[in-house]
């Protein structure tokens, strides 16, 4: 099936998005288009007007400010993936994006697109979770940040009000934080059934601060609190601190389907934090 007649436009700057935003009734925002063209196709969507933001320039850096690290939004997740500031200081989020997809979609998705889309199952959302991240918006009453929990407000449903898009992801430096992203899935390239990323601070022998991600473990991406909360002061011997993050699924309505019920997700929540806190933290087993 055809997508049906559109415009296009092709902006070289954010003003110039929002102000063909803010000029159309009906337009539709593209970033890598991984997500929006099956939509396309298939007319489940029919805009007026396809912004395409690939020609802006300033949404693809990486850049250091000062404690932070600054993604732009159309950053693709191969570049994030080797990106050697993003090795340094937020690692997890490199790890993450080298597991979305295959290598096609890796070459053309976006980071910003991902969090824009908000799909509960994907890859990017769990670790600027785990890293605490602020999400940065642009729109026709100026720019704001949107912190990485308060963003995700349902199934492909955010924060961002109409006319607005995603320009950045800024996350603190995490240097010196050991890091662990942890997916299970049917095959290589398929959503998550759940995904865990871990951010690990060790200090004096114990786990001193500690931040899980996960994916598809309900309505939105979401935090693991109370296994965080049974490892922070955990002294690094395996057994316990994968004991400290079986509780990751404590709280949470996962979805049922065919890949899995609810209490297995929850236990499978357990089984990969206990994984990914353990290499964080570089304790074998």
């Amino acid at each position: 099936m055809r997508p049906v007649e559109f415009d296009y436009t092709a902006p070289t700057s954010v003003e110039d998005v929002l102000r063909a935003l803010a000029d159309s009734d009906d337009a539709t925002i593209m970033g890598g288009g991984q997500s929006l063209m099956p939509v396309l196709r298939m007319r489940m969507a029919d805009p007026g007007l396809l912004v395409d933001l690939r020609r802006v320039p300033e949404l693809q850096q990486v850049r250091e400010d000062g404690d932070h690290l600054v993604i732009g939004a159309m950053t693709t997740h191969h570049a994030v993936a080797h990106d050697a500031l993003v090795a340094e200081h937020a690692g997890v989020l490199g790890q993450a994006a080298a597991r979305v997809g295959d290598p096609q979609i890796r070459y053309r998705g976006t980071t910003g697109g991902a969090l824009a889309h908000a799909d509960p199952a994907g890859d990017i959302a769990p670790a600027v979770l785990a890293l605490d991240g602020v999400i940065e918006v642009s729109g026709p009453t100026g720019a704001r940040t949107v912190p990485a929990a308060e963003f995700f407000r349902g199934p492909f449903t955010t924060a961002l009000d109409e006319g607005e898009v995603v320009t950045a992801i800024r996350l603190p430096k995490h240097t010196g934080w050991g890091m662990r992203y942890e997916k299970f899935s049917h095959v290589a390239q398929s959503w998550a059934i759940v995904a865990v990323a871990a951010a690990v601070r060790v200090e004096d022998g114990v786990i001193a601060r500690v931040r899980l991600g996960m994916a598809n473990m309900g309505q939105t991406p979401l935090r693991a609190e109370a296994a965080e909360a049974a490892l922070t002061g955990a002294s690094l011997e395996a057994q316990s601190l994968h004991e400290a993050a079986a509780r990751a699924g404590e709280g949470t309505s996962p979805a049922v389907d065919p890949a899995g019920t609810a209490e297995y997700r929850r236990h499978l929540a357990g089984v990969l934090s206990g994984r990914a806190v353990t290499a964080a933290a570089g304790v074998g087993g």
